[in-house]
């Protein structure tokens, strides 16, 4: 009897989710477009994860030798944020990736990350400063 109400509670939980239609992880190859400052990231396969580099940005186009000048590590801010690696080491998921960081060019920040594949032309990444201070934003790819 220990085990129904839990059961129970999981039952319900479940029945308020949506369900996704399997996405496959590996539709979050391509490029994508952030909602902010026009950012467009390009991921790829790296092994047997996926990370992704940022490409372009309006202060890219602006700037396009703009450095990495709020890296909390002073030894990396003279790297160029065009190309840069953002997103890394992420495990494979059902729905799409988990255990990752992105960096956060904006603050110099990395932090952990998910990414859930909503539909073929949509991802949502959520990062996390530490659980439950979390942020997600909604990508969209880029054809």
């Amino acid at each position: 009897m220990k085990g129904k109400p839990l059961l129970a509670i999981t039952v319900m939980s479940l029945i308020g989710m949506p369900v996704l239609a399997h996405a496959a992880p590996d539709q979050a190859i391509g490029r994508w477009m952030t909602p902010s400052k026009h950012g467009v990231v390009e991921i790829a396969t790296c092994g047997a994860s996926i990370c992704g580099r940022l490409v372009d940005s309006d202060h890219i186009r602006t700037n396009p030798s703009l450095a990495d000048n709020k890296n909390k590590n002073p030894a990396l801010r003279n790297r160029q944020l065009k190309g840069l690696t953002i997103l890394q080491s992420f495990a494979r998921g059902e729905n799409g990736w988990d255990g990752g960081s992105i960096y956060n060019p904006d603050d110099g920040g990395t932090y952990k990350a998910t990414i859930t594949i909503a539909d073929p032309d949509t991802l949502k990444l959520k990062g996390c400063i530490v659980w439950p201070l979390c942020k997600t934003q909604v990508w969209k790819r880029l054809r």
